[in-house]
């Protein structure tokens, strides 16, 4: 497992969110925000890597390499994201929680499901752990930095396209990973 390309996929799948965390966290106590995204982060990457390992047990790997247009057709798809962050009732974590599944759970499980599905049970849990402690560090850098306007204007004009050069990047790793490019190049040759 390549845990380079995990931490990228994190950086790459959270980049828009972190804008919404800029608010969240002016909004809400730092613990509550902090478990709502946890929480969010868990439940995603569980059930990309389950469908994986699903979709691994049914299909050859070269196949599964098709999964790679994922990352960059939402790099390329042009939609706007925006989640209204309150809601009337919700514990705070809830609420966080919430606008995290609402505003990540498609590009999640697109990126991550093609990543984590080579994945044995326990490489799984390595990157769980280090995707888990990213969000941690995530939310507390962005605590740290939402009390600076700059950081907001920076994110504001230049996020969303290297979200995009992620995706790609993502995308282009995982054909090459799964042997979908060596697959085509032997049905050519």
């Amino acid at each position: 497992m390549n845990f380079v390309i995990i931490g990228l996929t994190f950086l790459s799948v959270n980049l828009d969110f972190f804008f919404m965390l800029l608010f969240l966290v002016r909004k809400y106590r730092l613990s509550a925000v902090l478990g709502g995204y946890l929480l969010g982060t868990l439940l995603l990457v569980t059930a990309s890597y389950l469908i994986g390992q699903t979709l691994s047990a049914f299909l050859p790997e070269w196949l599964l390499g098709v999964l790679g247009f994922l990352p960059i057709y939402l790099a390329i798809k042009d939609d706007d994201d925006e989640v209204n962050a309150t809601q009337s009732g919700a514990s705070a974590v809830g609420t966080v929680l919430v606008t995290y599944l609402s505003v990540c759970t498609g590009c999640n499980l697109a990126i991550f499901l093609p990543v984590l599905m080579h994945a044995q049970l326990a490489e799984f849990f390595v990157a769980l752990l280090l995707i888990l402690g990213l969000s941690a560090v995530a939310v507390l850098v962005v605590n740290l930095l939402s009390k600076n306007s700059l950081v907001s204007q920076v994110m504001e004009k230049y996020g969303e396209k290297l979200m995009k050069v992620c995706y790609v990047l993502i995308g282009l790793y995982v054909f090459w990973d799964s042997g979908l490019v060596a697959h085509l190049i032997r049905l050519v040759g």
